[in-house]
Parts: structure tokens; sequence; C-alpha cells
């Protein structure tokens, strides 16, 4: 049994490593670890052997709806969602009392950027030019109830994107205000997940959108001496940001789903391990020790959960509200577009990158131009 983890376009090599593997029907891949979006890419090329239907039934009874979403492409399951994973805003108590904010109510972005500018602090953002863009992208525009793409299941030749839209200006110009207004630090255009991590850490971090990893890290810094060990104590969370503060936010999704290779020679027993790897305990279980959040609604009643985590709720409730990226199988492309066209984040202008962005992806999808 092999077991191939695909993370985010960061790694493309490794991607197209399992899909060369896959084509060429290596039978050795039995269960594998899928990142969401390059799930559709490999169902829609007959890469997955389908799940049976009692097995989708028993695996999925409580998974909470972003993650399922996640796990399915043409509104079938093709992968059994495993750990699932979402960003929340982090954020120092004593600026946001400062500030004024109430923050047992839902915040805007306009809101932790006005308190940004009006303490001179800084915004914990990942402003590099990587899939995290992407991720920040999508999540600002579904948080205004669009999608990037306007029909999933299109061809190459017919497929849309919605980014020259008004939620597509709408996201253009928080991160060009951002960017503009040298919110996320002298070094924006190179900061990712960790790096926002350690700005948010310092004496003029605010506010932050990042991933579950950074509580256990921060906790880890200041009781090893890296960090004042009252930190922790300053450190509130909250969920994802809206754009419309009338409309829920939808926060990024991460996370990993288990999936069967087509020309597996095992496919019985390999959809056996995963309903044994997918239980509510051991999804519980890789919490505790992994730090990567379930997919399953009952899995966060594990008491260990709340002690280790106590911003659990917090995470579950982003989770089942939480959208995937475009699923599509040209995802890359659509990916690698708006890195492209979104960074630096300073030079983002709503008038103009949305649709320059949408007819380079148009232009690369019909074979008229290169990434």
């Amino acid at each position: 049994e092999v077991s191939a983890h695909v993370t985010d376009c960061s790694q493309r090599v490794e991607e197209l490593q399992l899909a060369r593997r896959l084509a060429a029907g290596d039978s050795s891949l039995d269960i594998m670890s899928l990142d969401p979006p390059f799930i559709p890419e490999l169902a829609e090329a007959g890469f997955l052997a389908p799940v049976p239907d009692d097995v989708a039934e028993r695996t999925t009874q409580d998974t909470l709806e972003g993650a399922l979403a996640g796990a399915t492409w043409n509104d079938e399951l093709v992968t059994v969602p495993f750990w699932a994973n979402t960003q929340i805003l982090w954020y120092r108590k004593s600026v946001a009392e400062e500030a004024g904010l109430d923050m047992s109510q839902p915040v805007t972005w306009e809101e932790v950027i006005d308190a940004a500018i009006e303490q001179d602090k800084y915004l914990g953002v990942q402003g590099i030019r990587a899939e995290s863009m992407t991720v920040w992208v999508n999540a600002l525009i579904e948080s205004q109830g669009e999608s990037v793409i306007v029909d999933p299941a299109a061809s190459a030749e017919e497929l849309e994107t919605n980014l020259d839209s008004e939620a597509g200006r709408n996201a253009a110009e928080i991160l060009g205000r951002i960017g503009s207004e040298g919110l996320g630090g002298p070094g924006i255009a190179s900061m990712d997940e960790n790096q926002s991590m350690l700005l948010f850490q310092r004496d003029s971090g605010s506010f932050m959108v990042n991933w579950p990893f950074v509580w256990a890290a921060t906790n880890a810094a200041a009781e090893e001496g890296s960090l004042d060990s009252s930190l922790p104590e300053d450190i509130g969370w909250a969920p994802y940001p809206r754009v419309d503060e009338d409309s829920p936010a939808a926060a990024p999704l991460g996370g990993i789903n288990l999936g069967v290779g087509a020309e597996s020679e095992h496919p019985d027993l390999a959809f056996q391990a995963i309903e044994c790897i997918v239980t509510p305990e051991n999804q519980a279980e890789y919490f505790v020790t992994n730090g990567n959040p379930p997919s399953s609604a009952s899995a966060f009643e594990d008491p260990r959960i709340e002690e280790d985590y106590p911003m659990a709720d917090t995470i579950r409730e982003a989770l089942d509200g939480a959208a995937p990226r475009p699923q599509t199988p040209f995802y890359n492309e659509i990916s690698e577009v708006i890195q492209e066209s979104f960074t630096p984040v300073s030079g983002v202008d709503p008038d103009s990158t949305p649709a320059e962005a949408d007819r380079y992806i148009t232009d690369v999808l019909r074979g008229e131009r290169l990434l």
C-alpha cells in the first residue's frame, strides 16, 4: 500500500508525478491523501476508484459541510473526508479593546483595517505569490456569496471566471488597500503563513487570518522562552472577517481527503482501511496529536480538543461554512493566474486587476497565452 500526499500548488511537481503514475495505471496506489483543489482534476480523468455507496454513507454521516464540499465533484462524493482545515481571525485582545471592537460580534475587513491604521499596527496576511494568495482571493469572493468560476463543469473552451464582478472588485479593494497602505508590513511580498504568524507575535501585531497551527506554535515558543510567556493570554480568536457586515464569511477550506487509485488491486481493503482511519475517534486523536482539525462534527466533542484548542468551536463553525477553492480540472491554471495577477498586493487595482485576471485565464485556457 502506498500513501501519496498531494499538497498545494507550491508542490505541483508532486501532484504531476502522482497524476502520471495514475495515468500509467499504477496499481500500487491504494490509498492517497489528496488536497481538495486537485480532486476534480483526478476525478474527471477517471483516476479515482468510485466510493462505494455504503462507505460514503457511513463515513459522511456527520461531516461538516465545508469539508464535504471539498471531497465532492459533480455532486458526487469521490473521496472520503479525513481531516479538514480552515482559517479564523486571530487578534491581540489589547489591540481590539483599544480599538473599541466587540469581538463577540462578527467584524469586517474594513473594521480590522481601520483598527490597524488607527493604532499603527500590522495585519497578519499572506501576500506572497503562492497558493495562499488564491486562498485569500477565493475566500473574499465566496464571502460575498459569489464564486470564482461561473460553471465548474465547463470545458476549457467554455469555462468563464467571475473575477471581473462586484465581488471581485471588492476583494481587490481590500487587497489593494492593505498593500498600498503598508498594513502587511515591509515584507508582505514574501509573507507566508509562518511569516505572518511571526509578525503577529511582535508588538506591532494586531489581527491575523491564519490556520489553527499558530496556536500550538505560539504556545510552544512562549513556553521555551523565545516569546513573552504572557503573549498567549493576549491572543483571542473570532470567525473569519466579513466583506459585507450583513453576509456571513466563507472561510478558506483546506485539509486532506482519502481516495483510492482506480487501478488499485485492493480497493475493498483500501476502503476498509479508510473507514477505520476516518472514524471520529481517530480524527480527534489526529487533532490533539498533530494539530489537524477533524472533518467530523462529533469528533469535536472529544474533551481533549477543547483543552488543547479552546477555539475549537470557532474552528468547527468555520469549517461548516467554509468554501473550497475553485473546483475545476483546470484549477492549477486558474490558481497560477490569480497568484500572478494579485501580487504584489500594493499594485492591485480594483478597476483593472480583476478584469485583467479574467482575460488572462480565458487566454490560457483557450491556448492563446502561456502562463
